[in-house]
């Protein structure tokens, strides 16, 4: 029987795993990859982003420090997660089951991708899923910014303030009407091209033009230093659907604890209902999930 089970192996999950560690609980990090998302590190032309604080030089350290305790990890999918009484069981892609006293989900959440030739050509080369991350090397430049939710508008706010010229692409009417959207498409700096729909990406080493065609098939081509995209994110999190409370969007709710609602269960990072998808951010849920796991195993002890 394992104390705790922490499956996922982005910067939640790594912190997770090393706070659990040094609380000396018996605990398994289950994940494909260790790092996800923060592996990947944003190229813009001029600028030497290893000089950008960010958060994925820490959670390079946690990734090392658990790659030194192979017994600590294994490089695996979970495919199943089942309450069986007080207990969990993990299902691993390999067909093994693990049983847990505790489990802390911490699978993360992917973008969706912007479905137009050479989007994935440029991805990190121009073409970013992080706004929230990225804005601030954008001051003075024109960039284009996909998408109509409320994420897509938070960005197009920051952009707004800093950059020369931004491109506004709204797929649909979305939030426009909210008090947010119409502040940004107030904005000076901001051209408004609604039910636009982004057709190409093209440029050289990195990103330079975004075309885009309007509702009567008229195209137009952008000129931009950056391109950024906010269609959304995909939660994963399959793997507690009918298990724990999931909102309408796919994200795992959880109290300001880490808790699920189920005992023994907890879910952090950008798999629940974060305000922001930020490394720094996922960090910290990750360290909170595992002290109240913690806690939680020391009272059922």
């Amino acid at each position: 029987m394992i104390d705790l089970i922490i499956i996922g192996g982005g910067p939640a999950g790594l912190t997770a795993a090393v706070y659990a560690i040094r609380k000396r609980l018996n605990c398994l990090l289950v994940s494909p990859d260790l790092g996800g998302k923060a592996n990947a590190r944003m190229q813009i032309e001029g600028i030497d982003t290893f000089n950008v604080i960010n958060g994925a030089d820490l959670v390079r350290r946690f990734r090392n420090e658990i790659e030194y305790l192979d017994f600590a990890r294994t490089l695996q999918r979970a495919t199943k997660l089942e309450k069986r009484g007080d207990t969990f069981a993990v299902t691993l892609e390999d067909g093994q089951c693990l049983e847990a006293r505790a489990v802390i989900l911490a699978t993360g959440a992917d973008a969706v991708r912007l479905a137009a030739p050479g989007a994935d050509r440029y991805f990190l080369k121009g073409v970013s899923y992080s706004t929230v991350s990225y804005a601030p090397l954008y001051i003075d430049k024109t960039v284009a910014l996909i998408g109509s939710g409320p994420m897509a508008l938070r960005g197009a706010a920051e952009l707004a303030q800093i950059v020369k010229h931004l491109y506004l692409i709204a797929p649909t009417h979305g939030d426009l009407d909210t008090p947010i959207g119409r502040a940004v498409t107030g904005a000076a700096t901001v051209e408004l091209l609604e039910n636009w729909k982004p057709v190409a990406v093209e440029g050289d080493a990195y990103a330079r033009r975004l075309v885009v065609r309007s509702p009567e098939g008229e195209e137009q081509t952008l000129d931009v230093d950056g391109i950024f995209v906010e269609l959304g994110l995909k939660p994963h999190s399959e793997l507690v659907r009918g298990l724990a409370d999931i909102d309408e969007t796919g994200r795992v709710l959880v109290s300001c604890g880490a808790e699920t609602g189920v005992p023994g269960l907890y879910a952090a990072g950008d798999v629940t209902q974060l305000p922001a998808e930020q490394v720094l951010i996922a960090i910290g849920e990750g360290a909170k999930a595992a002290l109240a796991a913690y806690e939680y195993l020391i009272r059922t002890a």
